[in-house]
């Protein structure tokens, strides 16, 4: 991934955002061309703290005869995107640009054992089922034993052990408190639910921009110009 030095984020950050997102796209070579399927998966951690992500795919999945152990495989995770307008920015010259999450897992694929994908489906429910709260939790003790054990002879659960880590969040961190704030406000004005989480995390990342003109506005308040 190219990263530019003002998007790039830290390793941790890197993995706290791709367990987060839960979701990501799989990607290996076959020595031909390129075999990609998207799937969930969750984090983990061996013994000695390498990063495991961990995730299931169909039997017949292509992408399974590639997992050696050895050959790397990226693993792309994406989040919330969307296009910026030059009118804006309150400083002049500007050009439409596109603010998006990205963050790339690269390692070897492993098949886990039939032990260890019973354990992998039951941290992945129980991880996604727990955003939909209040609903009660949904288990496989709900399903007999005959359809369970039907539906995991039907995939094949993978450890990619993650050796390198790269994550670009592109967030105009590069552009001055003025043209952050204006195109934060701008995003919160979309339609598009990308623009809005956007701005949410803009306006995250530098609260200090938008204390000033919070505190401006305060200003002009008690002085009797603003409304």
């Amino acid at each position: 991934m190219y990263v530019p030095p003002a998007f790039s984020i830290d390793r941790a950050a890197c993995l706290a955002f791709a367990a987060a997102r839960g979701f990501g796209l799989a990607c290996a070579h076959d020595g031909g061309k390129p075999v990609a399927s998207p799937v969930p998966f969750h984090l983990d951690y061996g013994p000695d703290g390498t990063p495991l992500l961990c995730f299931h795919l169909a039997r017949r999945n292509p992408l399974i005869a590639l997992a050696d152990g050895v050959t790397p495989w990226l693993f792309a995770v994406s989040g919330a995107d969307a296009y910026v307008s030059p009118d804006w920015y309150v400083s002049p010259g500007q050009v439409p640009t596109w603010l998006y999450q990205a963050v790339h897992m690269t390692g070897p694929v492993r098949p886990m054992t039939g032990h260890q994908l019973a354990e992998h489906l039951r941290i992945a429910s129980a991880r996604f089922e727990s955003e939909l709260a209040p609903k009660p939790s949904w288990t496989m003790d709900k399903m007999s034993a005959g359809r369970a054990s039907a539906m995991m002879q039907a995939i094949t659960g993978l450890f990619m052990s993650v050796e390198e880590v790269e994550g670009s969040l592109e967030l105009n961190q590069h552009k001055s408190d003025a043209d952050h704030v204006a195109v934060t406000g701008a995003l919160a004005l979309q339609k598009s639910a990308d623009a809005r989480d956007l701005s949410d995390a803009m306006r995250v990342m530098r609260p200090q921009a938008f204390a000033a003109i919070e505190d401006d506005v305060l200003d002009l308040t008690h002085e009797g110009i603003a409304p």
